[in-house]
């Protein structure tokens, strides 16, 4: 009898060995791919147990939560929604997260390890905090301006602060409201086709992710580049720069919009917008020395985020001297997004040193201590300093005597360029309007805003656009806006 016994015990100690390492193994190894399968509603459950993080604007929350009453509990919604959709993105239940909803999704969540009160708190108590928030560098009024002056036409504003490179504004139109695909059901579905249908595409963010060509405002890159590389000694010299000229290698003439360009000035080509006089320089410069030149400001990176990514400005590193002519004024496959254009003119108002721009100034707990704060790095020296000076005297002659008087502030240091970019079969899309500036306050040691605007569909005839009509009075409102407190 006691053997039968010592069998059943030796059975039943084997079976619970099993169930122990059928329940380690499932507890343990087995974890994380159960954690995400995504038939395990568990997780999903949990995060949108507890309301999210914020996003800060000023000091102010531009986001909040509200209890649905649902199994999915809580629910993201926005404060002026359109306006902050740029930079916040949405956090949708249905959708998931875009632009700083997803780049710091951790913290908002929750779920980042470092809002935990110890190291490995919430991997120990498979747990979450509550959730943290984030504290962005953008200034409300600069963001309205730009908003507000772009008034619903497809374009986009981007403003950094040239010393540091925190970006102040970031905006583009149309826009939408995040908090219509925050939740689930048919009317997040239906808005979500919506918004995926329409023709303007509101929910493209044409601020950084969207590339135009850049026209007239590229030659300020040009500039930099024959400059530094000595090609021009004296901006005010006279070129040999013939007009009509004629694009290397083939019977194609380059026109000017503007006149009085044939062997014209380095200086009287920026303020009157030459393109002949630009297009010999960059040839001059050579394919090489525009590469190398282009990348300083940050053409041809594809890395860059803020912290969301940035899509790439592009400037072709192989090309005819024809093609390379047509590059060095912005056109051909030269192409920047807003944020790039912005870069540049940040980097000449700030002594050629251009910053890495951020649009995160740091995360917190819930209840506001710092968990990270960023802070201002060098991304390159895009020119020498005194080539910036150089530049710097020929933006403001742009405003003062040339294509951007509409971007003058009185009282105000202001430099700037205008841009046309034709696009479209043969060119025939309306031309895109931009205007590239920057601001310094009177008795400021350093210029405080640089901006970049664009307008898709400038309703001006060509001339009105190239002399700064569309873009430069919205960039004007955006300096005047960040000079204003």
């Amino acid at each position: 009898m006691i053997r039968y016994i010592r069998r059943a015990a030796a059975l039943l100690l084997v079976l619970l060995v099993a169930l122990l390492l059928n329940a380690a193994r499932i507890q343990v190894l087995d974890a994380d791919s159960l954690d995400n399968n995504p038939a395990n509603r568990r997780l999903t459950i949990a995060r949108y147990d507890q309301p999210r993080g914020n996003i800060l604007v000023g000091g102010r929350s531009v986001t909040g939560s509200k209890d649905t009453g649902e199994q999915l509990k809580y629910e993201r919604t926005y404060r002026n929604g359109p306006l902050y959709a740029p930079v916040t993105g949405y956090a949708s239940q249905t959708y998931g997260t875009t632009l700083i909803e997803n780049a710091e999704d951790s913290v908002l969540s929750g779920t980042d390890s470092m809002l935990a009160p110890f190291p490995l708190w919430n991997e120990i108590t498979r747990s979450q905090q509550p959730g943290g928030n984030v504290v962005t560098t953008v200034k409300d009024s600069m963001q309205r301006a730009a908003y507000e002056g772009l008034g619903g036409r497809r374009g986009a504003v981007a403003a950094v602060e040239p010393s540091t490179g925190k970006i102040l504004a970031l905006v583009s139109t149309p826009s939408y409201d995040p908090g219509r695909l925050s939740g689930t059901g048919p009317s997040v579905t239906d808005a979500w086709e919506q918004l995926n249908a329409s023709k303007s595409l509101p929910m493209l963010n044409r601020a950084i992710r969207q590339t135009y060509p850049p026209g007239s405002t590229f030659k300020i890159v040009t500039a930099a580049a024959a400059l530094d590389a000595e090609v021009v000694t004296d901006p005010d010299a006279d070129t040999d720069t013939p007009s009509p000229y004629v694009l290397p290698g083939t019977s194609t003439t380059l026109p000017n919009e503007a006149r009085g360009c044939e062997k014209a000035s380095l200086a009287e080509a920026i303020r009157v917008s030459c393109n002949t006089v630009m297009a010999d320089l960059g040839v001059r410069v050579g394919l090489k020395g525009m590469v190398d030149a282009v990348q300083k400001f940050g053409f041809n990176d594809t890395g860059l985020r803020i912290p969301s990514g940035v899509a790439k400005s592009n400037f072709d590193t192989e090309m005819t001297d024809d093609q390379l002519a047509l590059s060095s004024i912005g056109q051909f496959d030269t192409t920047a997004t807003p944020l790039q254009m912005a870069m540049v003119a940040s980097a000449v108002a700030n002594g050629g040193d251009l910053m890495r721009p951020y649009l995160v100034d740091r995360t917190t707990t819930r209840g506001g201590t710092t968990v990270h704060q960023n802070g201002s790095r060098t991304y390159h020296r895009a020119m020498n300093p005194r080539t910036a000076m150089q530049l710097r005297d020929m933006m403001v002659d742009v405003v003062e005597n040339g294509t951007g008087s509409n971007a003058a502030i009185d009282g105000v240091t202001v430099g700037g360029k205008t841009g046309t970019a034709q696009h479209g079969i043969d060119n025939s899309g309306r031309p895109y309007a931009w205007f590239i500036s920057w601001a310094q306050a009177p008795g400021s040691a350093q210029p405080a805003v640089a901006v970049a605007v664009v307008v898709e569909d400038a309703a001006a005839n060509r001339a009105d656009i190239s002399g700064g009509g569309s873009a430069a009075p919205i960039a004007r409102s955006v300096m005047a806006a960040a000079l204003g407190g």
